[in-house]
């Protein structure tokens, strides 16, 4: 598991598993589950990536 330590300073030490993103073609990012293949959230706020989630290549 990422740690946070220290705490309140808005960032993780290590990255989010079994997790990674995609750019689609619109240009929003997707998050996908490595184990099951299935999409878990867009990002529809802004058009940047995740934080501490691995890209996929393309």
């Amino acid at each position: 598991m990422a740690k946070n330590n220290p705490t309140g300073d808005g960032r993780r030490v290590g990255a989010v598993r079994d997790r990674s993103q995609t750019q689609t073609p619109s240009g929003h990012y997707v998050k996908r589950d490595a184990e099951t293949g299935r999409f878990l959230d867009v990002k529809t706020s802004d058009k940047t990536p995740f934080k501490g989630v691995r890209r996929e290549k393309r």
